[in-house]
């Protein structure tokens, strides 16, 4: 077994468990990259009920915010808790479905925003207290995409 099934069998093993603990049956998908180039390490599909972790990507992302691949599988841990939390958000289609129809750029922002940080919010709850700080980092980071935009529009 090379190192890239050992990891492949690691992020398994740690999403079985994630998966378990927050009481969610959404389906796990292993990917090597998110299509199209852009950076995202997980994506929730929920016609589907299923998430993917994008693992090149994830790698990628957590050179960028710490200088190495040394966090990799916490990283790992932390995308699919906010992966988890977009299955668990029962507020979830309702705020997509207003993310749709609203013509309007600033209620567009709010709502990603919302729905991003209702995410996070139930993440928090996965993530054991030695990770706190890792976690608070690539949410921060995470979230200032979409807090941006709301705050520039607020003036």
């Amino acid at each position: 077994m090379d190192k890239g099934d050992r990891g492949i069998l690691q992020i398994r093993e740690m999403a079985t468990e994630l998966l378990k603990n927050a009481g969610c049956t959404a389906h796990l998908k292993i990917k090597k990259q998110f299509p199209g180039g852009r950076l995202v390490g997980g994506k929730y599909h929920p016609h589907t009920d299923t998430i993917t972790l994008y693992i090149e990507t994830i790698r990628r992302q957590c050179e960028l915010l710490f200088g190495s691949c040394e966090w990799f599988l916490p990283y790992a841990t932390i995308v699919l808790a906010h992966e988890i939390g977009h299955a668990m958000d029962e507020n979830l289609p309702l705020l997509s479905a207003a993310f749709e129809e609203s013509g309007h750029l600033p209620e567009k922002q709010a709502l990603a925003l919302t729905i991003e940080q209702n995410a996070w919010d139930f993440a928090g709850q996965l993530i054991p207290a030695h990770l706190e700080p890792l976690f608070q980092k690539i949410m921060d980071e995470s979230l200032s995409a979409y807090r941006q935009p709301v705050m520039a529009g607020a003036y």
